[in-house]
């Protein structure tokens, strides 16, 4: 009976080890993943748990964690428990070239191939790094860098006949897009790019660190350009509604004032390009690496080695879905055929003082 018994402990230990061996194999550890994503036909990269008639690119990126086995199923029911975070919430079909996201997984074997087994070909996991237990990918954030892949023809003057696949951008007008777009840098009162906020939410003051245009290339006959924009947070819409109105003044519909107006307290009307081209290129951490960068434990949050894959799935999922969308839906044709119906020189101040005067 005492052999019984101790035969039974033994096994019970011999069990205990076994899981224990698992768990040491695989123990759970703060990561951070590099994503490169396509965003079209997604409504943005945020998970909404609950309405599953909205799909996020965090959908199929939760599902490919459960079906790899890096996460318990339960935790992709409730994303707290893996203390997931995102470094920047992208609109409905914006893509990212390197967008972070930070979590708590089962280090198991092989694991980006894992992962990137259960995903489609146009949602890829490029890199993966060990972090700080207590790291979060959106508040250790201190920039974000995005791209603006347009058509130049959105450019031409609205008193010029344009054909879209003849235009091409000329020194002058890139030199006058370039001075528009220096105007951003610094720190202002952004209400009027974004939805809901009023001018005194202090939230609304955004620091723009650069922003300018490169030089003009040419794809499936179109002419493109990509305009960078670097700065330490952007809200809702921001980013399309600084390029929307530096096309608004470019094309003539907008007097150049009107940007600095639009940094004051009046509501002004702002247009917002299309979501189509915009792309979150890279986030920064720069305080985070000189802090734990070289502590020996943990590695710098920089990409070099995955500069390479990053630039080949722009190439083959990113910018052929621009600009094949852009020739198919003519997304910016459209948009550019809105501008006459903005009012750009009155505003509601105006408005007002206008009526005084006639009174």
């Amino acid at each position: 009976e005492e052999n019984g018994h101790e035969n039974k402990r033994l096994k019970r230990d011999a069990d205990e080890e076994d899981v224990e061996d698992q768990n040491k194999k695989s123990p759970k550890r703060k990561i951070v993943l590099l994503m490169a994503y396509s965003g079209k036909g997604y409504h943005g990269m945020q998970r909404n748990v609950g309405s599953s008639q909205f799909k996020t690119i965090e959908d199929d990126l939760v599902s490919a964690l459960v079906q790899s086995g890096c996460i318990p199923e339960n935790h992709g029911e409730d994303m707290k428990k893996m203390s997931f975070q995102r470094c920047a919430r992208t609109d409905k079909g914006v893509s990212a070239a390197g967008q972070i996201v930070s979590l708590k997984v089962r280090l198991i074997d092989d694991i980006l191939e894992k992962i990137n087994n259960h995903l489609p070909s146009h949602i890829r996991i490029l890199g993966l790094k060990r972090v700080t237990g207590g790291f979060n990918s959106k508040n250790k954030c201190d920039a974000r860098t995005y791209s603006y892949m347009l058509p130049t023809f959105a450019f031409a003057h609205k008193d010029h006949d344009v054909q879209e696949e003849v235009y091409r951008l000329d020194k002058e007008t890139l030199e006058k897009v370039n001075k528009l777009l220096a105007c951003y840098k610094g720190t202002h009162n952004f209400h009027n790019f974004t939805s809901q906020k009023g001018p005194r939410d202090p939230s609304a003051k955004r620091y723009i660190m650069e922003m300018y245009c490169g030089e003009p290339f040419v794809r499936e006959n179109i002419e493109f350009a990509v305009i960078k924009v670097k700065g330490q947070s952007f809200m809702m819409h921001q980013i399309r509604k600084m390029i929307g109105l530096v096309i608004a003044i470019v094309k003539g519909y907008a007097a150049e004032s009107i940007i600095e107006r639009s940094w004051g307290e009046e509501k002004v009307d702002v247009p917002k390009a299309p979501g189509l081209g915009l792309v979150l290129e890279r986030v920064h951490f720069e305080k985070y690496n000189r802090r734990f960068g070289n502590d020996g434990l943990h590695e710098p949050l920089e990409w070099t080695e995955e500069e390479e894959k990053i630039a080949v799935f722009k190439e083959q999922y990113i910018y052929p879905t621009i600009i094949n969308t852009e020739r198919e839906e003519k997304s910016m044709v459209s948009w550019l055929n809105t501008l006459s119906i903005h009012d750009f020189s009155s505003s509601v101040v105006g408005m007002q003082a206008n009526n005084k005067n006639s009174k």
